[in-house]
């Protein structure tokens, strides 16, 4: 499976992707969507659904993973990244791939096993586990870390909804 994990931002937008085959993750590539502060907000979230589009083009990724919005700053700023979310989450759902989402949490705790682990913890597991000779740059890096959390819990949820699925014996009454 090759998952596109990203870490969205209204400014830098990481992102990360990784295959996995049974338990072993192999880093495919990873990098950062820019924008311009000084462009209008739907320039900016214009450029990252293009060149989200373009990596799902160009990579073929089976899903997507996005990080969940954290508390921010202010209210403004929570809003913007919100809309940079919408922006990565329509990204993948237009080309028909299956959308989840990880908190901070989820994610720090998949990759370090420390939900409340520091930001350089988190990349130096990032670098080991995707055998990486530097650390990625902070989006990218963090966007590979949202890939990895899904990659382990993508087993644990297919094996949740397998179990929540009605079975043959199930009948409804017809009344």
């Amino acid at each position: 499976m090759r998952i596109l994990g990203i870490d969205p931002g209204t400014r830098i937008t990481g992102y990360g992707i990784i295959d996995q085959q049974g338990n072993r993750l192999r880093h495919v590539d990873n990098g950062a969507i820019y924008t311009q502060s000084s462009d209008a907000l739907p320039k900016r979230l214009k450029k990252i659904h293009d060149g989200l589009c373009e990596i799902i083009l160009q990579y073929r990724p089976d899903a997507v993973a996005i990080e969940q919005v954290f508390v921010a700053k202010n209210a403004l700023s929570a809003l913007k990244l919100g809309q940079a979310r919408g922006a990565a989450i329509v990204a993948g759902v237009n080309a028909d791939l299956p959308v989840s989402e990880y908190s901070a949490l989820q994610v720090k705790s998949a990759v370090v096993g420390y939900g409340k682990a520091a930001k350089s913890q988190v990349q130096q597991m990032v670098k080991a586990l995707m055998n990486l000779p530097e650390v990625a740059q902070e989006d990218a890096s963090d966007a590979l870390a949202v890939a990895i959390c899904h990659a382990h819990s993508a087993h644990v949820n297919g094996q949740v909804r397998q179990a929540l699925k009605p079975t043959s014996t199930t009948r409804r009454r017809s009344r």
